[in-house]
């Protein structure tokens, strides 16, 4: 069973919900109107009693976006998931529709994973290509004020986007646990946050192309370093470790979809990237995402 459902459909010419269910732990808070009257989307906020995910949750949402209808699903804060019990798991669940010439954009705070916590997340997305599809999936390491620092159990995010008749659009699962030999701190070194931020269709092809211009600039400055040394100086010196480092590939029928993925020591930097790399899609959605 479900612990929410969302359908945005359009009537009288404007993308309107016209179903929102949400039970224990789930809310949903719906904003009449965000941003520019003239942008037509539908802005909800998804949070859960508590301020997290307690061990042994299941949380279930099911999205349906109609023909031609623009939603937003985010947050208010990190998604909070608490210490597990035994070998329990906190579990959250999402299946969404999105139509013909529809936009979902799915642009949550990070997920921040309490000491000893289990967490499994899957996500499924169903689409045509002319469907439009925004998802940010990101993890920090903790809280860092309590000195905890990748010290979960368990993380599991898996995003699977299926066009029509179930083909394999885009499959992806990130799996961060606890090993015999080495722990999650010591593979993850000195990043704190793990992101990654997917654009599929043709209304996202502005911005898809904007991004891969942008991040060839900033690795090129990352890891350019212009040697100040002469020639034959026997002083070496150590190359820096980048703080913030991203990669991106296209991917589907004529790189329809394109996937980010990035690693950075501070939240604030992902924050920064991802209002910046959104901005452009302002127009579409009323305000500019994470601002």
């Amino acid at each position: 069973m479900e612990t929410g459902i969302l359908v945005v459909e359009k009537l009288r010419g404007k993308s309107t919900l016209t179903r929102c269910f949400s039970k224990y732990p789930l809310k949903f808070i719906v904003p009449n109107k965000v941003g520019s009257s003239k942008t037509d989307a539908v802005w909800i906020y998804s949070l859960t009693y508590g301020g997290g995910i307690v061990c042994g949750d299941c949380v279930s949402c099911d999205v349906t976006v109609g023909e031609g209808c623009t939603a937003v699903l985010t947050t208010q804060s990190s998604t909070k998931v608490y210490k597990s019990v035994g070998l329990k798991c906190s579990e959250q669940c999402f299946e969404a529709r999105v139509g013909k010439d529809a936009l979902l954009v799915l642009i949550p705070d990070p997920v921040t994973c309490f000491s000893t916590a289990r967490y499994l997340q899957k996500q499924i997305f169903r689409m045509g290509l002319d469907s439009n599809l925004v998802i940010v999936d990101w993890i920090t390491s903790g809280r860092h004020e309590s000195g905890e620092k990748w010290d979960f159990k368990l993380y599991k995010s898996t995003n699977n986007i299926y066009l029509e008749d179930d083909q394999p659009l885009f499959l992806d699962s990130v799996l961060l646990e606890q090993g015999s030999t080495t722990t999650i701190v010591e593979r993850m070194q000195n990043y704190q946050v793990i992101a990654m931020l997917i654009l599929v269709g043709p209304k996202l092809k502005n911005v898809q192309n904007q991004l891969q211009e942008e991040l060839k600039r900033i690795m090129c400055a990352q890891f350019y370093m212009p040697s100040t040394l002469g020639r034959h100086s026997n002083t070496k010196s150590a190359p820096t470790k980048p703080t913030f480092v991203t990669s991106c590939s296209a991917f589907g029928p004529k790189g329809i979809g394109l996937v980010v993925r990035i690693a950075a020591t501070t939240t604030e930097s992902v924050y920064k990237f991802l209002q910046h790399q959104l901005a452009s899609m302002e127009p579409l959605l009323g305000v500019c995402p994470y601002c």
